[in-house]
């Protein structure tokens, strides 16, 4: 027994000391028993080109290839690891919380890539040895495309990942934890976890059923992560696959509705759209059909199908000693090449003094895709630094979009990209700009924020605050600039200013007139909503007076224009510029010789509702009570004369809610007007609510204001009114006369009669006294022709016209 238990005891130990290893490892070909096929996955394309070596195949490496295992299964000689989150929790996170669609899968590879490059590209400030050399010194991202196998690889030479960094790296949510994240995303925390490795690489599962991730850094062998998301990942050292020298290759294994990424003219939409920026080049396997002359003999039986395919043109040259060449033909070939398709630069991130304009009008045609003539009104381009940092250029578009305005309110259009370290986010975004700058173009690269794959959730981000407030100060500093910069703006300045201008180039005269029809209104929307910045906004309103000479003027300039004393700021509002020139309301104001601006748009009247006072001076609406334009000497004693006809005039004005009749001081030619009390709607608004299509006329009664009839003691209308009522006060054509008078000054002064027949009633009865026509006369009445007679004559008629028709048609086919 001695001479077995020796040999026993040893034989036991080396079992034991294999057991774990086979507990973890099992030898690559995956045991019979496996229900699953066993399929060969997918080759890199031979060698075609400058194809860098980490792409490149041989003999070798396809015979190790083949020696790989199905992709519906692990390696089996892999290390296995289970997750620790729930993969329906995961998936259910993924889907319907962070990725409104799957394109995004594609910029959050991209972004992982660059960070990998940027890494590595660090690192070599101080090593440049780290680079490697040959191939491996290029900082590239590269795309390819395996069609028959369904597989999609994106490569960088980026630092790459050792054996632990892809277990820490791959597993984020795993690490963190569902809940944990879960948590996080429901009370609004920092969610610094999106867009790195982990929750934002989690997004391939969107598109593909298996994933291979190949890593090879440094100070490590090359390793391969594979998953199926189904609760466990599992990685091994890679000694199959060709070496990548370093860096990541990501092969996804795409799933059958999601051929669409096959597609070359995909890819390349997907990397234009968010992955334009991107520091470093990124290259896609693309194929490309060249010309390519053969023998025109070379394969003649199959001619006619090559003729189907290609354009051939046969040509029998001569040359110069006058042998003839043999007979060729052009036919298409389909090549591939790698093609760059981030070729556009992100001058944000370059300083402003070294961007030419050219180059500004380039970046601003492709950012809104418009590749017109026309250059940009103007552009700010800036860096803000502080608590968030981030970097901006801002565009003012020559040309307004036709449907600006059509649906302001319910539209969440906006023309501002968000970039997060220059990777695209959403043009969505109408947080970062308020409505009334949403005609504005630009984008905005901010390193500070979370690289968020949802627009919801970044939109509660407390940085988007500070960043909003900062980009409206500056897009309105860059719009006082068109103004400033504009030699027609400079017409109120001295003379050697103006010289000054005289001098400058006539590109920017007129811009700011031009910016002012396009976008106007937008500046009068954004004094409505933004009471911050209503005294900035006000400075750039533009409007035409009775002193503008047809020009734009603005507040300034027309306070620069006030006479000594005038504390308020004049103004009217109406349907256009010639109707208000004529107005009762401004006769006295141009005898003094006040200035009154005019406001012809219909937002003018909600305008001036938010509009109350500029630099100290008070609005003054010179249609409304209240108007103070200096003191009558003859005021009092004028009030006492006219007392009674007032008074008279209210009570036979009883029926057209008329609140009172005062003595007026606006008026010079005219007898009358009809004004509104201070705060209540004017004639314009009146009608501009009138006009809308729900509206309710029940529930703006209240807002009419009281009417006030104010009379022009000086006329001579208004004396024979007051003669007539002291002589005979009941006197009922003398009432006539004043509901004459007061209806006529109504519409004058812009109101909308509520009889008409009435008013019209009137005004043919004075014709008739004028005339000397009895107020009983009437028109004559009509002879009555019998109603079967007419018909008949009619019935006649028709039929000689019809007979007519026939015989004229019939000589024309004849």
């Amino acid at each position: 027994m001695r001479k077995w238990a020796l040999p026993s005891v040893l034989l036991l130990l080396v079992l034991l000391s294999t057991l774990p290893d086979q507990g973890r490892k099992i030898h690559a070909n995956a045991e019979e028993s496996d229900g699953d096929e066993l399929v060969d996955p997918p080759k890199v394309e031979e060698k075609i080109g400058a194809v860098p070596s980490g792409l490149s195949t041989d003999s070798d490496v396809a015979k190790r290839e083949a020696e790989s295992i199905s992709r519906k299964s692990l390696r089996n000689n892999a290390e296995k690891f289970e997750f620790q989150a729930e993969v329906s929790r995961l998936m259910d996170i993924i889907i319907n919380s962070l990725y409104s669609n799957k394109d995004i899968f594609l910029r959050e590879l991209i972004s992982n890539a660059s960070d990998a490059l940027d890494k590595i590209r660090f690192l070599s400030l101080t090593d440049k040895e780290i680079l490697g050399e040959g191939d491996n010194t290029k900082l590239e991202i590269m795309i390819k495309l395996d069609k028959e196998n369904k597989v999609l690889s994106i490569r960088d030479r980026g630092i790459g990942m050792t054996k632990e960094d892809l277990i820490k790296n791959l597993g984020t949510i795993a690490k963190s934890g569902t809940s944990a994240f879960v948590e996080k995303m429901q009370t609004g925390g920092d969610l610094n976890l999106i867009g790195q490795f982990g929750v934002g690489f989690y997004s391939v599962y969107l598109v593909a059923d298996y994933v291979e991730v190949i890593s090879k850094h440094n100070d490590d062998k090359q390793y391969v992560w594979e998953s199926k998301a189904d609760g466990a990942f599992a990685i091994s050292e890679d000694t199959w696959n060709e070496p990548l020298g370093r860096g990541t290759e990501i092969r996804l294994h795409l799933r059958d509705e999601a051929k669409e990424y096959l597609d070359e003219s995909k890819l390349k939409e997907l990397v234009k759209k968010y992955s334009e920026f991107i520091n470093f080049p990124i290259y896609l396997w693309a194929s490309k059909e060249v010309d390519v002359e053969v023998p025109a003999d070379e394969d003649e039986s199959s001619e006619e199908e090559e003729t189907t395919e290609a354009t051939s043109s046969e040509e029998e040259e001569t040359e110069e000693d006058g042998e003839k060449k043999p007979k060729v033909k052009t036919a298409k070939e389909t090549t591939y090449e790698w093609e760059l398709l981030n070729d556009v630069k992100a001058i944000w991130l370059r300083s402003p003094k070294e961007v030419t304009d050219e180059e500004y009008t380039k970046f601003y045609q492709s950012l809104a895709k418009d590749f017109s003539d026309g250059k940009p009104l103007a552009w700010s381009h800036f860096t803000a630094e502080g608590d968030v940092e981030f970097k901006a250029v801002l565009f003012v578009p020559p040309k307004a979009p036709h449907d600006l305005y059509e649906s302001y309110y319910n539209s969440n259009k906006s023309n501002l990209k968000l970039y997060v370290r220059r990777v695209f986010i959403s043009d969505e975004f109408d947080e970062l700009l308020p409505k009334y700058l949403s005609f504005l173009m630009g984008l905005v690269d901010s390193d500070t924020l979370p690289l968020n794959v949802s627009r919801e959730m970044l939109q509660q981000h407390s940085s988007l605050k500070t960043i909003k407030k900062k980009l409206i100060r500056k897009a309105l500093d860059m719009i006082r600039k068109i103004a400033e910069e504009d030699p027609d703006e400079s017409s109120n300045k001295d003379s050697s200013e103006s010289e000054e201008v005289a001098d400058q180039t006539d590109e920017k005269k007129g811009s700011y007139a031009k910016f002012w029809n396009e976008f106007g209104k937008s500046i009068k929307l954004g004094i409505i909503e933004d009471a911050q910045n209503r005294n900035r906004l006000a400075k750039l309103l533009r409007f035409e007076s009775s002193k503008s000479e047809g020009k734009l003027t603005s507040l300034d300039q027309y306070i620069s224009r006030m006479r000594p004393g005038q504390k308020d700021i004049f103004y009217i509002t109406g349907t256009n510029k010639e109707q208000l020139e004529k107005s009762p309301f401004l006769e006295k104001l141009t005898k003094k010789n006040y200035e009154v601006i005019f406001f012809t748009d219909p937002v003018d009247e909600y305008l001036m509702q938010y509009l109350m006072d500029y630099e100290d001076k008070k609005f003054q609406n010179v249609s409304k009570e209240g108007l103070n334009i200096g003191k009558d000497s003859k005021g009092k004693e004028l009030k006492e004369t006219f007392k009674e006809l007032t008074k008279w005039w209210k009570d036979a004005l009883s029926a057209e809610n008329v609140d009172s009749v005062k003595i007026s001081n606006r008026l010079d030619n005219t007898p009358c007007v009809v004004v509104t009390s201070k705060y209540g709607w004017s004639a314009n608004m009146e009608k501009i609510m009138q006009s809308q299509t729900l509206s309710d006329a029940s529930k703006q009664a209240y807002m009419r204001g009281k009417r006030v009839l104010e009379i022009n003691p000086r006329h001579p209308i208004i004396k024979e009114l007051r003669e007539r009522i002291a002589a005979n006060p009941q006197d009922e054509s003398i009432k006539q006369t004043a509901r004459l008078m007061y209806q006529t000054a109504l519409m004058e002064s812009g109101f909308l009669l509520n009889d008409p027949k009435d008013f019209a009633e009137r005004i043919y009865s004075s014709v008739k006294a004028s005339l000397d026509i009895s107020p009983d006369a009437t028109a004559e009445e009509e002879d009555d022709i019998e109603e079967t007679e007419a018909e008949e004559k009619e019935s006649a008629s028709a039929d000689k016209e019809a007979d007519e028709e026939d015989s004229s048609s019939l000589k024309d086919e004849l």
